[in-house]
């Protein structure tokens, strides 16, 4: 899955870009029409308002209403609030590298576990990890618009997970890896339907160059078997989820919705495997096993979905789908280092493409367009 850098006047800006910036001694608030939250306040008023000329530098993010308790300090943020976009965009493209590599070790696991077993294990350990860290936060926000949202977005992911997996079973790991990522492209278009986001010919074209390069880097061909099908069908819900997380996420404890997103996505998987799969014998339980198994619950899915969903929440939907696309081709990089397999003049042209596709959806190509006005 993959993200962007700052927000253009034609989408609707994240939170960490809707704070105030500094000017001499006063400071100056920047308007946003897209803000979660109308505070009713005149931002030219209060910039020229006389208790304002000596105020700090950041109190008008101190007083933004949709910055949580959790990240204000008196006189100063931190935490998710304080982040510039630049942190959140860096965290997706080092988890996109991580879940790359997460395509090798689902192969291995799943020549061991059944699928559903499989989602099972790796989200009912993230969902205890998380019950522990943040038991005061989820006791706290037990609301039922909490449990609800949680609930569809759980459902969500489950199911993209189970058609991957499904798909990861019934095809090669390069179709499912590109098939996957095709989410990347869906996600523009299901965020203009659900929350309104403007989709411009810079989205759409660097989408398409980004599916050109995954293709090149991770299809053999264009032939679409029962495992490519359910792939695509995973591709799918995982925009949805996406989309739907862009749309919740400035209005829940982040922590708590990926605490109950998890927890559903475990209990669904489990009780889909008891009625449809085979558990493994004992013996398969060896210590290499568990140590992949944990490696998934932990590190992809408890951390990473943890920073993806935290991320999604400061940046527009369509950059972080273009930064997370990275997942795909990072799979192949992890394949080539590990397997052995060959670099060839194919994959170099997709790395290429997709590195491309991130900088027209990150500059808008504007380097190139004042180049020509001073010449």
């Amino acid at each position: 899955m993959a993200v962007k850098t700052t927000a253009a006047c034609d989408q609707p800006l994240s939170s960490s870009e809707q704070h105030a910036s500094s000017c001499n001694n006063c400071t100056t608030v920047r308007c946003t029409a897209a803000s979660p939250v109308d505070t009713g306040l005149s931002t030219e008023r209060a910039a020229r308002s006389p208790r304002n000329c000596h105020a700090h530098p950041n109190q008008a993010m101190l007083n933004d209403p949709i910055i949580p308790p959790e990240d204000r300090l008196p006189g100063a943020l931190r935490g998710a609030g304080a982040r510039p976009p630049i942190f959140w965009k860096s965290l997706l493209v080092i988890m996109a590298l991580i879940w790359g590599f997460s395509f090798y070790v689902m192969k291995e696991i799943l020549d061991t576990l059944p699928p559903s077993y499989m989602l099972a294990v790796r989200f009912l350990v993230s969902a205890l990890v998380l019950g522990i860290l943040f038991f005061k936060r989820i006791r706290a926000h037990f609301r039922a618009r909490t449990l609800w949202w949680g609930m569809l977005l759980g459902a969500l992911m489950w199911a993209g997970y189970t058609f991957l997996s499904l798909g990861l079973v019934e095809t090669t790991a390069g179709k499912n890896a590109f098939l996957t990522g095709t989410y990347c492209v869906m996600v523009p278009f299901v965020a203009h339907l659900v929350t309104g986001e403007t989709l411009t010919r810079y989205n759409v074209g660097a989408a398409l160059l980004c599916l050109a390069g995954i293709g090149f880097v991770a299809l053999d061909n264009f032939s679409l078997a029962t495992g490519d099908l359910l792939t695509l069908i995973g591709a799918l819900f995982f925009a949805l989820q996406i989309a739907y997380m862009s749309k919740a996420g400035t209005n829940f404890d982040i922590n708590v919705l990926t605490f109950w997103m998890f927890l559903v996505i475990g209990v669904l998987s489990l009780n889909l495997g008891m009625l449809t799969e085979t558990a493994p014998p004992s013996s398969a339980w060896t210590p290499s096993f568990v140590g992949m198994l944990l490696f998934l619950a932990i590190i992809c899915t408890c951390v990473g979905l943890l920073i993806q969903n935290l991320a999604v929440a400061h940046v527009p939907a369509s950059t972080a789908s273009l930064l997370l696309s990275l997942e795909s081709p990072s799979g192949v990089f992890f394949s080539v280092m590990l397997a052995g397999e060959l670099l060839s003049g194919r994959l170099l042209v997709g790395f290429g493409l997709i590195f491309f596709s991130i900088i027209v959806a990150e500059t808008k190509l504007a380097f190139l367009f004042r180049t020509s006005r001073r010449a």
